[in-house]
């Protein structure tokens, strides 16, 4: 590569001070949220609205999966566009303004107070969230290079925006009449504006442009990516609409449906991707991640089974409910963000530490700065966990609850080892 060649990569890779902090909070994000779990697992015996679950949930939502999201997308968005990020200044803001936020509307949720400090948290979040959109939109206006990606994350940074906006809506509705309905009637239009339209829609874009690179494969195909995008936002708009007009159970069907193609088609996406790949031995971390994509099915057919069970019976159990959001946040959320964190950060890093070291002798590999064994021990714990505590959920056993939070507990513990070994280490050759 020339001199000149290397400096416009290096001119539109975002700076590593910039990604990291997101990453270290949303790793502590992980550890507080298990250790809330570890602590908290007769509230999933009781009803979801229960205010530790609400504060853990939002841990995992905004915490973990939105701060470990945001500081990946910055680092992707210049490959992905072809140009750099906007301003650092504005991704600098957005993670002083979510770091503040998330703890106090956490701390709020699991006090149940609806007060001066859930608000204020909210409307950090919300400030948050709007100066990492007007960054994204920025970067992507001044580039060349528009592309079905960052088509996916833009529109899913758009959604995450309706979702904190109207989030915070709901925090003032419970002191203050805002809405014509109390704030619990609203909470499931809430969730899936922010688990379809922020989470689902950034983790295809993003997924169907990693997968393929991570695996050396050439498999793409834009046409379907963009059959995919629409059928995720007619499903959510379709969905909005029904809940607006307060229409019938059975019509929540057609939209259920419509999202259970969109995956079915991004499973086919990946599917393809594997067969073509060029790198036939896998890693651990890719199939942790291939394995997130699988478990994507894993709440869809829940909810429609919930939905055929409010058809039936216009009720539903609540520990159906409870196990509905512990599988998307503890499940296929946490499950790709495991995996990609250890594909993700070490080459962060390594490129801080050994990109200008390239071609002056031997150095280490990205997958060398953390250590396997821990990940593997990490990835058998989590999946023992996991199980365990959904088993836990919809049998009612309190000593499962326990197995699967102490597991899960462990799994934190060892991801945030894993991702202190990476950021304190020190440059070495082979």
């Amino acid at each position: 590569m020339s001199k000149e060649n290397e400096n416009n990569v290096q001119t539109k890779t975002t700076s590593h001070r910039v990604v990291i902090p997101f990453y270290l909070y949303a790793a502590f994000s992980l550890l507080i949220a298990t250790i809330l779990l570890f602590t908290s697992t007769d509230a999933f015996l009781e009803h979801y609205f229960h205010p530790h679950i609400l504060a853990i949930t939002h841990l995992m939502a905004l915490g973990w999966g939105t701060m470990v999201i945001l500081g990946a997308s910055h680092q992707l968005i210049p490959v992905l566009i072809d140009g750099k990020l906007y301003s650092t200044k504005l991704a600098y803001t957005s993670f002083i303004l979510s770091a503040i936020g998330i703890p106090l509307l956490v701390y709020g949720f699991y006090t149940f107070n609806m007060g001066p400090i859930s608000k204020w948290g909210g409307r950090f979040v919300v400030l948050s969230v709007l100066t990492y959109l007007i960054n994204l939109g920025m970067s992507i206006s001044k580039s060349k290079n528009d592309n079905i990606h960052s088509v996916f994350i833009f529109t899913a940074a758009a959604w995450l925006f309706i979702t904190t906006f109207f989030g915070l809506t709901l925090v003032y509705n419970f002191t203050t009449t805002v809405l014509p309905e109390n704030s619990v009637h609203y909470l499931p239009l809430h969730a899936h504006t922010g688990i379809i339209g922020w989470f689902l829609m950034l983790v295809i874009g993003v997924s169907s442009r990693l997968i393929p690179m991570f695996q050396i494969s050439k498999y793409t195909n834009v046409k379907l990516l963009w059959i995919i995008y629409s059928l995720l936002n007619i499903s959510l708009l379709l969905y909005t609409y029904i809940f607006h007009f307060s229409l019938a159970t059975p019509n929540t069907l057609i939209p259920g449906i419509l999202l259970f193609a969109a995956i079915l088609l991004f499973i086919y996406y990946c599917y393809n991707s594997f067969k073509q790949r060029i790198r036939k031995q896998l890693d651990e971390q890719m199939k942790i991640s291939l394995l997130s994509v699988v478990m994507i099915l894993l709440p869809v057919i829940l909810l429609l089974v919930i939905i055929f069970i409010l058809v039936k019976t216009l009720q539903v159990q609540t520990n159906l409910a409870t196990t509905y959001g512990f599988l998307i946040f503890f499940g296929w959320l946490t499950a790709i963000i495991l995996g990609m964190t250890f594909k993700t950060l070490p080459f962060i890093v390594w490129n801080k530490l050994y990109h200008q070291r390239v071609g002056t002798g031997a150095v280490l590999n990205p997958k060398e700065l953390f250590n396997n064994k821990i990940f593997t021990i990490m990835s058998l714990a989590y999946i023992a966990g996991f199980a365990l505590f959904v088993s836990g959920i919809l049998l009612a056993i309190s000593a499962l609850l326990l197995a699967g939070a102490s597991l899960l507990l462990i799994t934190a513990v060892l991801y945030n080892w894993n991702v202190i070994l990476i950021l304190t280490h020190k440059p070495e050759t082979k």
